[in-house]
């Protein structure tokens, strides 16, 4: 079902309601890297993610009865939003299911589309049940977020753009939830030029389809833990798995750690904010071993609530030991503070925070804590600001870090 015309019809379909993603050169993820990495930002999009595409052309296939039966689907957030916007162009009634863990921003955006949110279960396999029993209640038509050849089919269009403005990709790596985006992309990029290698991404905590492909059937997982919440995922689509059986040449599988590190990399060197999912092909390249190939990375979308940004930061900062929390004791005598707070300066460290305890000890003449929190530049730094407070007599304990 998924021809190369059908893909072509696909790509000129979704040019009415898509924003054109042109690839974006990386000079610091190739310095990273050996390679020539270039960044599919979907998370650009005109609803902040890639499942625009596929939402608007499935919808197109559909007869007009169907569409007046009012559209309904289940989705943690970015193809929610994608079916809203689809279903406001073509004026149906859109009603989207989604997990009640979802960020307040996804279901506030989903809202601002005309669809009517119905928030239920604390995954996405739980909304997606509690989905087809209101399609059946309600006579609606249901959208499934990935399997269903017709979105796969939109998402594969993605595929079409990278190969026109980089007809020599050795590679493109994709993040895998259900395995949609997956499956159009790998099978359009295959039919396109089989030498391509298609790598698929999922988080540690959500590996569904690397599980189904070692099991060589669609298994579903006991349970999924990840903050890629776009991607947490039990159990993936079973009319796709076979195309991702032929199409996809690897998974590889991230940490939510380096989805962490990841976020900041993309803030601080290309200004953009990806959401976790969007992030898992950026925290893989390290992961690909090759040299001197051209890659590029699909960001998925960019759709992050401002709280989950704020908590991924602060995590991201703390791992590159940039801020640290330390607690050391100290007599209880005029100018010790102050001592303290000098080696620090002289060290070129920032303090953020202090706390001055004067009662952990029944003996203040013996000791005092005082326990800080700090920016460094790094690692290095931040050993070179230990080391200076050792020096002059002080042995600092490690803290867990709080801002």
């Amino acid at each position: 079902m998924l021809t190369l015309d059908a893909f072509e019809e696909a790509s000129e379909c979704v040019k009415r309601v898509i924003q054109e993603t042109k690839l974006v050169y990386s000079e610091y993820f190739s310095a990273q890297t050996g390679n020539k990495v270039y960044l599919k930002a979907e998370n650009m999009q005109v609803t902040g993610a890639y499942k625009i595409r596929g939402a608007y052309y499935k919808i197109s296939t559909l007869t007009e009865e169907e569409r007046a039966k009012g559209l309904i689907t289940a989705s943690a957030g970015n193809h929610a939003q994608g079916v809203a916007y689809a279903a406001k162009a073509y004026g149906c009634k859109a009603v989207i299911v989604m997990p009640a863990t979802t960020p307040l921003m996804k279901v506030n955006r989903t809202k601002s589309y005309g669809a009517e949110v119905v928030l239920y279960g604390d995954v996405y396999d739980e909304a997606c049940e509690y989905a087809y029993k209101l399609a059946e209640e309600n006579g609606y038509t249901f959208i499934h977020p990935f399997d269903d050849p017709a979105v796969a089919t939109g998402q594969g269009t993605i595929a079409m753009e990278i190969v026109k403005e980089l007809p020599l990709v050795d590679y493109i790596l994709v993040p895998i939830g259900g395995g949609g985006l997956a499956t159009g992309v790998s099978t359009l990029a295959k039919l396109l030029n089989p030498k391509i290698k298609v790598i698929g991404v999922e988080p540690e905590g959500a590996a569904c389809m690397k599980a189904s492909l070692e099991a060589g059937k669609v298994v579903t997982l006991p349970g999924v833990n990840t903050i890629a919440d776009g991607t947490a995922v039990k159990t993936p689509g079973t009319s796709i798995f076979p195309y991702i059986q032929q199409n996809i040449d690897e998974i590889i599988t991230v940490s939510d750690d380096e989805l962490i590190v990841a976020f900041l990399d993309m803030v601080e060197n290309h200004k953009m904010i990806v959401e976790n999912s969007g992030l898992l092909t950026v925290a893989a390249l390290k992961h690909l071993d090759v040299q001197n190939k051209k890659v590029v990375a699909v960001l998925s979308g960019g759709n992050m609530d401002v709280i989950t940004m704020a908590s991924v930061v602060q995590h991201g900062l703390i791992q590159r030991d940039r801020i640290f929390t330390i607690s050391v004791l100290l007599p209880d005598r005029p100018g010790e503070l102050v001592r303290v707070a000098t080696i620090i300066a002289q060290e070129q460290g920032n303090v953020i925070k202090l706390d001055h305890n004067q009662f952990v000890s029944t003996n203040r003449n013996a000791a005092v804590e005082l326990t800080i929190t700090m920016e460094a530049f790094g690692t290095e730094h931040k050993e070179r600001i230990i080391g200076a407070l050792r020096e002059h007599g002080y042995e600092p304990t490690f803290k867990v870090a709080n801002l």
